[in-house]
């Protein structure tokens, strides 16, 4: 073997090498995300696809609290429980419950998305929970857009969790649909405080659209 053919042939080894590394770590990866679907019984709560899709941005985060992840399901109706904030390490769904989405973003479903200031549109993508305050919606959650010109305005456009009283049953048996937003994902006036004291201080959120 001459030494150009030697030289080629290292770096398909390496080549070989690295890929294998790289398809037992994927497998590994599937096998956990899994494992933790299963054991927090999701199947008949949230689809595996999406939970697959933000369990892969999440493993790539760099998170200071890195035991809990938030999702909202925004492909689902209004009238339904989409948001979801499960503890990882425990294997366990700790809050399932409504949200509502942006009033430009649809009326029963959030059918599109923004990044832009005053477009009153819930944007989606991965988030991470910042610090709480108390504002006009009373104790609320900041929230830090990831995505560039997905959700990285969302600081900026005071996209955050908060109560709201048009989030209820009630509300859904009136109108057939939550009340809407100007793009927050607000939650029911009885578990906001929970939820916000459960995921504040730098978790995980995603919330998927269709768009």
């Amino acid at each position: 073997m001459n030494k150009y053919s030697f030289s080629k042939f290292c770096i398909l080894i390496t080549i070989l090498i690295a890929f294998n590394i790289s398809a037992i770590y994927s497998s590994q990866i599937e096998y956990n995300v899994n494992n933790i679907y299963r054991k927090c019984k999701l199947s008949t709560i949230i689809d595996y696809k999406i939970f697959k899709v933000a369990m892969d941005g999440f493993i790539k985060m760099e998170l200071e609290k890195d035991n809990i992840i938030t999702i909202i399901d925004y492909s689902k109706s209004s009238a339904k429980k989409r948001f979801y904030v499960i503890d990882l390490k425990n294997g366990i769904l700790l809050y399932n419950c409504l949200v509502a989405h942006g009033k430009n973003s649809g009326n029963v479903y959030a059918n599109e998305f923004s990044n832009k200031e005053n477009s009153k549109m819930s944007c989606n993508g991965f988030f991470i929970a910042g610090e709480t305050f108390t504002g006009k919606h009373g104790y609320s959650l900041r929230l830090d857009g990831i995505e560039k010109n997905i959700n990285d305005k969302a600081r900026k456009r005071g996209i955050i969790i908060h109560r709201a009283s048009y989030v209820s049953e009630d509300f859904i048996r009136k109108y057939g649909r939550l009340g809407k937003s100007w793009g927050c994902p607000a939650l029911p006036l009885e578990l906001s405080k929970k939820i916000i004291d459960t995921i504040k201080g730098g978790s995980c959120i995603f919330i998927y659209g269709e768009q």
